[in-house]
């Protein structure tokens, strides 16, 4: 089942698959693209150079700047929401469900929301229900996708707050302080380096934010910035032909020889080794 929409400018697809060859190249290769997949149990793939071999059904919310590598075609079985910005990303939602929210852009790492069977059960119903959608053709069509969409997105948005511990009225501030402080690092991390310069935005001292973040992450500030910066390192590497001088520029640093010692410092290996080394595993964009 592959089934497409467009209302002018606004795109939407969805795919169910028993293999990733199944799967139509703009679901997978399409950066303009955002994407929800459900995948089932068995299921393997790489996310931004991190390996998840699914043990329970579970969601995974893949941004348009995000890479993801399929590990066996195989084993890839389930559905793939894509959808553009122009979609649902321009729309006003709350702040946690948005593009820019706690699933999408999170710099914790990728969102992926592990599902009992009852919430797969439910999941998926939505998903059945967003094809039979994409069949009619009513002026309500646009819009009740969207709704749906929505519903994905705020179920999931539920549950990985519950598994990040997040679940208690008195845990929001604090949930919303890390959405703030992910928002930060996507935005700034190619120029603002230091814990300071995010304390900074958030009107804090470095001490109050590294002991803010620290209730609920074991990384630090730093932890988490400096990852950020060497996850889009590894991804300028790997899928565009620029430098490693024109990398290190690209990324704040004025002195390509002390971008290169962290990323020794950071990763193990340097730049330039790291591009040679073969991933062995199907490459696919996302």
């Amino acid at each position: 089942m592959s089934l497409f929409k467009q209302f002018t400018h606004k795109k939407i697809g969805i795919v169910k698959f028993d293999t990733a060859t199944a799967l139509p190249e703009v679901a997978l290769t399409d950066k303009s693209y955002n994407r929800i997949l459900f995948l089932r149990a068995g299921s393997a793939l790489r996310v931004d150079f991190q390996k998840h071999t699914l043990r329970q059904d579970s969601l995974f919310f893949i941004g348009s700047n995000q890479f993801f590598e399929v590990e066996d075609n195989n084993r890839f079985k389930g559905y793939v929401i894509y959808f553009n910005r122009d979609f649902y990303c321009i729309q006003i939602h709350e702040k946690e469900v948005s593009c820019d929210g706690i699933l999408y852009n999170n710099v914790y790492g990728t969102a992926a929301v592990t599902l009992t069977k009852e919430h797969a059960l439910t999941m998926e119903a939505i998903l059945e229900e967003i094809a039979d959608e994409m069949q009619r053709d009513d002026t309500a069509v646009e819009e009740m996708l969207r709704i749906l969409v929505k519903k994905v997105i705020i179920k999931s948005t539920r549950l990985w707050k519950e598994n990040a511990g997040y679940a208690q009225q008195d845990d929001q501030p604090e949930a919303e302080f890390l959405r703030q402080f992910s928002q930060l690092v996507e935005s700034h991390f190619r120029k603002r380096h230091g814990v300071a310069d995010y304390a900074d935005l958030l009107n804090i001292t470095p001490k109050a934010l590294s002991k803010r973040l620290n209730r609920y992450r074991s990384e630090t500030p730093n932890d988490i910035i400096k990852d950020r910066i060497m996850l889009e390192a590894k991804r300028l590497l790997l899928y565009t032909d620029m430098t490693v001088k024109e990398i290190a520029y690209n990324l704040g640093y004025e002195d390509p020889a002390y971008f290169n010692r962290l990323f020794v410092k950071t990763t193990g290996i340097a730049p330039a080794e790291f591009r040679r080394q073969p991933s062995g595993i199907v490459k696919q964009t996302g």
